[in-house]
């Protein structure tokens, strides 16, 4: 096993070789009650049942009780080896920082240059303060871990309530599945195996040691970062490429380059293609790369709303030309509603048929003339492009009955007329029908 890694926060006191073998620990961050609940149940699952006959319990190594919290310092670097840097904060006060802090192809610092560095302890043997570089990833060592620290952890195994983690040295810390990512994850076990960087939440130092990590904090730091850097180039308008990361049952999140927007179900297409997880995976597919117009963008609230319909041709405007008042055509049943049924011409071109439009006689049910799905053979009655409102009839396509009008036809407004008027005057005429309304002070 590979030795794992952590950074230490900053602090503004330095300590002096006396003070710095002190009993002060800084104080871990309280945690929320949710969370809280959370690893303790979990920690409870992952804890195994000591049976009878099994003996002592083996002992587990926990962290010890240390003083000092780091702090900040500058010094001139007087020596650089292989394995570690050398500096001089003056006189007979040296500090050494471990090179293997600098990744590989990092700039190393060089003699006579002055590093600020972490002052993590003072080591009475050698004399020497051991530093660190601030921000980088180091040794997990007991006598250091706390509270905000970045580590690099290995996922051994999974329990009920999320990852159990091992640290350098076998020590062992605990992932809470709400923590692993920003998003929920439905399969823990993909984790196992894999080294994941996370921060500190807390450290238990009395009893079995336990250390809590957040995975999630990491991703949600970095993601505020990317969105910092966005926040001056994205613009309402703008077109991007993006990753489908997740799929709702509103929509489907896209990744633009380190932040998230939304594309509504209704911006997918501008065909109807109703509501639930599976509508829109007809449309796209985790992973899937699609390309967006921006259409919101609300940073305060963290909201980014996109579209991709708006970079489609819109079928309505294509073939609005060849639909013509009167002209007698076919389509298929999308929807039906209490006052018609809504029928497809054409991708993304739809008309309704009124319920007085469906039949000579009184039609009390739409689903008594018409069914989803059915093909039927209209007649348009109008178009009107400002709104977007085709009116079509199945009655006009038949033959009148003898006599003028059908048994229960009460000569109701066409649909060109039900179109133009209010929902509020068209709920009163289908209450009181069309023989006007009674009472009043006139």
């Amino acid at each position: 096993m590979s030795e794992e890694q952590t950074s230490t926060p900053t602090s503004d006191q330095t300590p002096s070789p006396a003070d710095a073998s002190g009993n002060d620990m800084p104080q871990a961050q309280p945690l929320s009650d949710e969370l809280s609940k959370q690893i303790d149940a979990a920690m409870e699952a992952s804890t195994p049942v000591q049976q009878p006959g099994q003996g002592k319990p083996a002992s587990i190594r926990g962290p010890r009780v240390v003083g000092g919290q780091p702090s900040m310092r500058t010094g001139k670097v007087v020596n650089v080896t292989d394995s570690d840097i050398f500096l001089e904060f003056g006189p007979k006060e040296l500090g050494i920082v471990s090179r293997d802090q600098w990744r590989e192809g990092e700039n190393v610092p060089e003699a006579s240059q002055e590093l600020e560095v972490l002052i993590e302890r003072f080591d009475k043997a050698e004399s020497i303060f051991v530093c660190a570089r601030p921000g980088a990833i180091r040794k997990a060592i007991w006598d250091t871990l706390q509270s905000g620290q970045v580590v690099e952890a290995t996922c051994v195994g999974t329990n009920k309530g999320g990852l159990e983690m091992e640290l350098a040295g076998g020590h062992r810390a605990f992932l809470p599945a709400s923590q692993v990512a920003i998003e929920r994850v439905n399969d823990l076990d993909k984790f196992i195996g894999q080294k994941l960087e996370c921060e500190v939440q807390r450290v238990e130092r009395r009893g079995q040691g336990n250390v809590v990590l957040s995975r999630r904090v990491i991703i949600e730091k970095q993601r505020a970062k990317e969105a910092e850097k966005l926040k001056d180039t994205l613009k309402v308008g703008q077109v991007v490429e993006g990753t489908v990361q997740r799929i709702a049952p509103f929509g489907a999140f896209v990744d633009i380059g380190g932040i998230d927007g939304l594309v509504h179900v209704s911006d997918l297409s501008h065909e109807r293609i109703g509501q639930g997880e599976a509508a829109v995976r007809k449309m796209v597919s985790e992973g899937q790369t699609v390309r967006v117009e921006i259409l919101k963008l609300d940073w305060e609230n963290q909201r980014i709303g996109l579209g991709m319909k708006q970079l489609q041709a819109d079928p309505f405007a294509e073939k609005m030309g060849a639909i013509e008042e009167g002209a007698e055509v076919s389509g298929r049943v999308t929807k039906i509603v209490d006052f018609g049924a809504f029928v497809e011409l054409a991708p993304g071109v739809e008309g309704l048929i009124h319920i007085s439009e469906l039949d000579h006689k009184r039609v009390k049910a739409v689903s008594d003339a018409v069914k989803p799905d059915e093909v039927v053979n209209v007649k348009v009655l109008s178009v009107d492009p400002g709104s977007r409102r085709i009116g079509l009839s199945m009655k006009a396509l038949k033959p009148a009955p003898a006599g003028g009008k059908g048994k229960g036809d009460r000569g109701g407004p066409s649909a060109e007329e039900i179109l133009k008027e209010t929902p509020q005057l068209r709920r009163l005429r289908e209450k009181f029908g069309s023989g006007g309304f009674k009472g009043g002070l006139g």
